[in-house]
């Protein structure tokens, strides 16, 4: 699965006291547009994954290109990623990462195990976005993410 470029996002959630817990992933996916839907994975242990069991919501922070630090701080295992960061909430009730290319707030729909992962259904919500290049994940690494700027093959074989 390493060969399988992807986006980078953050999630968040509060847990049952109010502390905030957020975490980086690339495990992200679309499920339906009607209504809208999306998937996310957690290792059963994340600390992330019981706040979002404990809350029943979260928030997708999808980051843009030149977020890689933030991606970094909170892929950190065991640590209070929002040290020195100050909650932003916008138009959510989640904290979301400032600046992302787009904020999805989420109830959750429905959950399912799978291996060791817990896989989380999102309704979402609430969203807001703004343009500008995506950061990417492949085979360990982030990039960028170049238009082809052509266009589209139909998907024949």
């Amino acid at each position: 699965m390493g060969r399988f470029a992807t986006g980078v996002a953050v999630i968040t959630a509060l847990d049952g006291r109010g502390d905030p817990h957020g975490m980086t992933l690339n495990s992200l996916t679309s499920v339906s547009l009607e209504p809208p839907i999306l998937l996310v994975c957690f290792n059963t242990r994340a600390r992330t994954a019981v706040a979002v069991a404990e809350s029943g919501r979260f928030a997708v922070s999808i980051l843009a290109a030149r977020q890689e630090p933030i991606a970094l701080r909170f892929a950190g295992r065991g640590e209070d990623h929002f040290a020195g960061l100050p909650l932003t909430y916008g138009e959510h009730d989640v904290p979301v990462v400032p600046n992302a290319l787009a904020h999805l707030e989420c109830t959750v729909d429905r959950t399912a195990k799978a291996g060791d992962h817990i896989v989380v259904f999102g309704a979402v919500e609430r969203t807001c976005d703004r343009e500008g290049p995506p950061l990417t994940f492949l085979s360990g690494h982030f990039g960028d993410y170049t238009p082809k700027n052509h266009n589209p093959h139909p998907w024949t074989f």
